[in-house]
C-alpha cells in the first residue's frame, strides 16, 4: 500500500481516469465539515463509512461501488488513520492498488496539509 499526501493524490486522481477516491468518514462529518469535490475532473467521491464494527458492510459497499479490484483506490478520512485501516481491509478483500492519504481531509498534520487546507476542491 502506498502513502500519499492530499496534493499528490489529487494529481493522481486527475491524471488516472480509472482512479477512485473513497471517503471513509461519517455522514455527520461530510455534512458538517465538507467533502472532496471531484466534479471538475469528471469524477464522484465514493462515500463509505469505515468502522471497526462494520467492516463487512464496508467491504460490501466497496464491492458494489468499485467491482473491479484492479481499480486504483485512494482512501481519505479526517487525519489518515481510519483511511489506513479501510485500505488495509480493502487489501484483504483483494483490491490491488491502494493509497492512503496520510494528511487526511482536515489540517491535522501542520499548516497547509490535508485536502481542505491545501485548497483542493470541496463541497
Amino acid at each position: 500500500m502506498k502513502q500519499s499526501t492530499a496534493k499528490e493524490s489529487w494529481n493522481s486522481l486527475q491524471s488516472d481516469g480509472r482512479a477512485v477516491l473513497v471517503d471513509v468518514r461519517t455522514p455527520e462529518e461530510w455534512a458538517q465539515i465538507g467533502m472532496p469535490e471531484l466534479g471538475s475532473i469528471g469524477k464522484k467521491v465514493v462515500a463509505l463509512t469505515w468502522g471497526a464494527d462494520s467492516e463487512a458492510e464496508f467491504i460490501h459497499g466497496l464491492e458494489q461501488a468499485v467491482p473491479d479490484k484492479a481499480t486504483p483506490l485512494f482512501f481519505i478520512c479526517r487525519s489518515g488513520m481510519r483511511s489506513q485501516k479501510a485500505a488495509e481491509l480493502a487489501a484483504q478483500a483483494g483490491y490491488q492498488t491502494l493509497t492512503n492519504i496520510v494528511d487526511g481531509f482536515e489540517d491535522k498534520h501542520g499548516p497547509g496539509t490535508g485536502w481542505k487546507a491545501c485548497g483542493l476542491p470541496v463541497k
